[in-house]
């Protein structure tokens, strides 16, 4: 139990440790500072040429979607779960250790050139978030978080980090063990993150980038604003465009869905507009008593 405990407490002072100098120190490999100069960077842009010109340029609940950036991004792990996933992934190892196994990995690719590590990784790690993203969606009990996502009434760079901390939990959960069977040994998959947290603010942005044939394997604003619309069509009941970073699984699958320009489409889902609009009560939405409202096919089908 000792054991666990030195884990948890390590976790809580390496993380904090990590996160200050982090802030204090700027470089080119600071996720603090990348995640600011890209944030500004599409700020800029949809200042400059927004797609929605009769939005405002600090559009509703963009205050609060800033904050969740950096909650979800940096103040979550801080408060619990760098610490608690560090215990938790020992116990489950030690676990696995009761039956003997000591090696999760099926596929080694740490001899594999750099790049190659850092697509496959790429490719592996969306898949996997495509797949539970689709969970969030037909898992009742998963969607009342997700609500907190779909809750947003105007899109904004923004509104890509506004999510209830339980999906860092569920994402991070599921991704462990693929990513793990790959024997993924590089440390500093730094290039991937930066990079999907790129396209995932430019998904979410007030933009019009016309990609091309690119627009099959990138999400992009145009496919994106869809997954946010208030109405799916009657035998998409669960969403459509589930994609993050690539849109080519929706494309692959068939839960692909652009009608028309959704420019000026309402956003949200039916009730939105009675779900709760502070910072605290969006991230108690879903736990405990909380659960009382009706997910959106509950809804349709009472309707």
């Amino acid at each position: 139990m000792d054991h666990y405990l030195d884990i948890l407490i390590a976790g809580y002072t390496g993380y904090a440790n990590y996160l200050l100098n982090e802030i204090t120190n700027p470089h080119w490999g600071n996720y603090f500072y990348w995640l600011i100069g890209v944030s500004l960077f599409f700020f800029i842009l949809e200042v400059a040429t927004p797609w929605r010109e009769n939005q405002a340029k600090f559009r509703q609940d963009f205050w609060l979607d800033f904050f969740y950036m950096f909650f979800n991004f940096f103040l979550f792990s801080l408060i619990i779960y760098n610490a608690a996933s560090d215990v938790v992934v020992n116990l489950f190892h030690d676990f696995l250790g009761l039956f003997g196994i000591t090696n999760l990995v099926a596929i080694e690719i740490g001899s594999w050139p750099v790049w190659l590590q850092l697509f496959t990784l790429f490719i592996v790690r969306d898949f996997v978030q495509w797949n539970v993203h689709r969970l969030l969606h037909r898992v009742p009990f998963l969607w009342e978080f997700h609500k907190v996502h779909h809750s947003v009434e105007q899109m904004g760079f923004a509104a890509h980090l506004r999510y209830h901390w339980m999906e860092n939990v569920v994402y991070r959960s599921l991704e462990y063990i693929p990513l793990a069977m790959i024997g993924f040994g590089i440390d500093d998959f730094f290039i991937v993150h930066i990079f999907t947290l790129s396209v995932g603010h430019f998904n979410h942005s007030n933009l019009n980038v016309p990609l091309g044939p690119f627009k099959y394997i990138f999400n992009n604003p145009q496919m994106h604003i869809w997954h946010h619309s208030a109405v799916w069509p009657e035998d998409r009941q669960h969403g459509v465009n589930f994609g993050l970073t690539l849109s080519l699984w929706d494309y692959l699958f068939g839960t692909d869905y652009i009608p028309y320009d959704g420019r000026d489409i309402k956003l949200g889902f039916p009730g939105s507009e009675d779900f709760p609009k502070t910072f605290i009560a969006q991230n108690l939405h879903g736990l405990g008593r909380n659960r009382n409202s009706r997910s959106r096919q509950e809804k349709s089908q009472s309707s």
